[in-house]
């Protein structure tokens, strides 16, 4: 399975020919729904989901989401279905477990709204806006290292719970140029203290990972 990391907190999962988005909001703007048969949205803010992109999809996309966000997809072509914590199905090849249930607290005056995490392949867990640690091993970790709902020390502890063998940075668009250098020096921290790879990918780059 071959894992591209695209602007803020989109990835895109290509495996046997078959293509899987995660979070393709409004801060992405690579085409990254070309050629994608299934698309997962774990929640309704909009540098998560871009409703407009979802819009323009192919009828045969399926995507795969919380309440909040189906109810704003009625006009999108594509086939939307909801998904709860505890949830399991397959798209596309990929068999996919659904962990978390609420987005973490941000600002006071904001609704806390849904937000559902997914298990890839038992390979690849991307939280969304959450620090959600599920009830399984996690190879590959999806880790926020940005945001206002977010603090470093919190991001830290979340890797030194779940402990997986590779963490990549993701919600990561805010940080200027001297930011990102931070969060290259803080995961490389880490890296070092748990022996794994843990690090930031450029927008673009890939990483292939050995699936189960």
């Amino acid at each position: 399975m071959e894992l591209t990391k695209y602007g803020h907190a989109c990835v895109r999962l290509e495996k046997d020919g078959k293509v899987l988005v995660i979070d393709p909001g409004s801060f992405t703007r690579d085409p990254v729904l070309d050629g994608a048969d299934a698309v997962l949205i774990t929640h309704e803010h909009f540098d998560h989901v871009d409703v407009a992109k979802l819009r323009e999809s192919s009828p045969g996309l399926e995507v795969f989401t919380c309440e909040g966000v189906a109810a704003q997809l009625s006009e999108v072509p594509a086939k939307v279905q909801v998904v709860r914590d505890g949830d399991a199905f397959e798209t596309a090849g990929f068999r996919v477990r659904v962990f978390g249930e609420r987005h973490a607290p941000n600002h006071p005056d904001m609704e806390i709204v849904q937000n559902v995490g997914f298990l890839v392949d038992d390979e690849v867990f991307y939280p969304g806006d959450a620090l959600t640690v599920p009830p399984a091993e996690v190879p590959t970790l999806l880790v926020p290292t940005g945001g206002p709902w977010l603090r470093l020390a919190e991001m830290v502890n979340y890797l030194r719970t779940v402990r997986p063998a590779r963490a990549y940075s993701t919600h990561d668009a805010l940080y200027s140029d001297i930011g990102l250098a931070l969060v290259d020096g803080w995961l490389k921290m880490e890296a070092d203290k748990q022996g794994a790879d843990i690090r930031r990918l450029a927008v673009g780059e890939s990483v292939t990972l050995q699936g189960r």
